[in-house]
């Protein structure tokens, strides 16, 4: 045993990269909202991208080490305590057996991350770790339950921290061209980039609804589209003209017009987008697509080597005085 969860959250869900390789039997990717998180976890404790944790929409809960425990959070900053001292985010830290670990509210964004050393040990299914709801693959997190770590207890880093990518309040989304942009005339593709829009309340793992104060979208002949293979990131117009932004357990078929498409290193922060914040979008092209997302990649397999030492506030350590502040002084005539 691990970590013994008192309180949990409604949708706290064990979350990897996905799995791949199934579209064409109607099961989408799922994995993680934002998958920056995982690699940001990965490099706090020393080890693989792909390895599962906990995602916890909006708000965490109560967690006792019942084995000495090192753990790392990540995404959106929420509250955490560990015995109700709080404690930085994008930080690794140790948990003695008994002391518990407190997570609150989302400050910030949508979804925190709680890794732990080799990655939340959980089925495998279709060579995935990763939660389908939709497709009533596993379970939320439950009272009761226990996350263990795939490694030893002890295992991994602590005291590590990094600053994480901004992208917690909305901001520019990159698209490119999907196949039935073309539907889609020149003045509306211009009003599409130039309208703010803002998250509206109806989202989900599956999807995010965007509001705006303009008219509609609406695409030549879309009552007359045939269903096709839909992807995370693909941006759909419903029927009352505002566009959905589709996320990891999306369906794998629509026939809603899709305006286009969010390149993979900007879903993180669609996905985390708090509602109510703005949002605007960029068409780019395929080659210029091509070499953001490169150099996104190439920046997640830096991660590890921006991680630095998390220096403590001398006002949050209880007991200072134990400690040897001051060495090597023996006479003070010296």
């Amino acid at each position: 045993m691990t970590l013994l969860v008192h309180r949990i959250g409604p949708a706290c869900t064990i979350q990897d990269q996905g799995r791949t390789g199934f579209l064409d039997q109607g099961l989408s990717r799922s994995g993680a909202a934002d998958q920056v998180a995982l690699h940001e976890g990965a490099a706090l404790l020393g080890q693989a991208p792909d390895c599962a944790a906990l995602e916890m929409a909006g708000a965490g809960g109560t967690f006792e080490a019942k084995a000495l425990t090192r753990f790392a959070l990540t995404g959106a900053p929420m509250q955490a305590a560990i015995d109700g001292a709080p404690i930085r985010w994008n930080a690794s830290y140790e948990l003695q057996p008994g002391q518990q670990l407190t997570i609150g509210a989302a400050r910030q964004g949508n979804y925190g991350y709680l890794h732990l050393p080799g990655g939340i040990a959980s089925d495998v299914v279709l060579g995935s770790r990763s939660a389908q709801l939709t497709a009533r693959i596993g379970r939320p997190i439950q009272a009761g339950d226990v996350l263990a770590g795939l490694f030893a207890p002890g295992s991994g880093t602590a005291g590590l921290t990094l600053t994480p990518s901004d992208r917690f309040s909305g901001g520019l989304l990159r698209v490119v061209a999907s196949f039935q942009t073309p539907l889609f005339d020149k003045a509306t593709l211009a009003r599409f980039t130039q309208t703010e829009f803002h998250r509206g309340a109806r989202a989900n793992r599956m999807g995010m609804q965007l509001t705006s104060a303009g008219e509609g979208f609406a695409a030549q002949g879309q009552l007359n589209i045939l269903s096709d293979v839909i992807t995370p990131g693909d941006i759909q117009m419903t029927g009352t003209g505002e566009p959905f932004i589709l996320l990891p357990e999306c369906q794998t078929t629509g026939g809603y017009p899709r305006i286009a498409t969010v390149l993979p290193c900007d879903l993180p922060r669609a996905a985390q987008t708090p509602a109510g914040s703005a949002i605007r979008f960029e068409f780019v092209t395929q080659d210029q697509a091509v070499a953001i997302q490169s150099a996104h990649d190439a920046d997640l397999a830096r991660l590890p080597a921006r991680v630095a030492p998390l220096v403590r506030d001398p006002h949050d350590i209880p007991d200072l005085l134990s400690y040897q502040l001051i060495s090597g002084m023996i006479s003070a005539t010296e």
